[in-house]
């Protein structure tokens, strides 16, 4: 485990990352590691797997330290230039740059590492905590486009959540059911 860089990272985020994501923060990124392993574990994965997994977690938002737009390929960008003076092989931060691409949205994950990833970052579509994260990301989304309006907000998560899916055994079994009942409370709200 590399803990050095895990404390180096989370402080970078909790210093550095602009004070209007009140999502994209530095617990989103603490939960998606802790998150990531969860499943990974559930999936049987390698130990070897599951370390690569939270670093993909740890870089996969520091992007937004530079820009949010195209905020994963930042995330890359930085996984590529620090990761070496911690001894990753080029293959290594490869795979760790492939994971963090699978956050994109749409997700793409190509593999389980990946698939495991994408489900750990919208962990919480299909957990009992969706309206607490949907509303911080709604309040960050008011900070970059302030005349969003909050039917405008509904049909934007209405819309996520139908065209989201998640990718592993896990996500699909447990997280999916949960999801599901996430948007029907949406489409309720919707029809009063």
């Amino acid at each position: 485990m590399h803990k050095p860089i895990f404390k180096k990272i989370y402080k970078r985020l909790q210093n550095e990352l602009p004070p209007y994501l009140f999502y994209h923060d530095a617990e989103h990124t603490r939960l998606v590691v802790n998150q990531a392993r969860f499943i990974a574990e559930k999936e049987g994965l390698p130990e070897g797997n599951i370390e690569l997994i939270e670093i993909a977690c740890l870089y996969h938002d520091t992007g937004f330290l530079i820009k949010a737009e195209d905020h994963e390929e930042k995330s890359c960008e930085l996984a590529m230039q620090e990761l070496p003076q911690y001894d990753f092989t080029k293959a290594e931060i490869e795979n760790i740059c492939g994971m963090i691409r699978a956050t994109k949205i749409p997700q793409k994950p190509n593999n389980m590492n990946e698939k495991v990833v994408a489900d750990a970052d919208l962990f919480y579509l299909g957990t009992s905590n969706y309206d607490f994260f949907s509303k911080k990301l709604y309040r960050e989304l008011k900070m970059l486009k302030p005349n969003i309006t909050d039917e405008e907000w509904l049909e934007i998560q209405v819309s996520f959540l139908k065209s989201h899916h998640f990718h592993t055994p896990f996500g699909i079994k447990v997280l999916e059911p949960v999801k599901q009942q996430n948007l029907q409370a949406l489409l309720q709200s919707d029809n009063p």
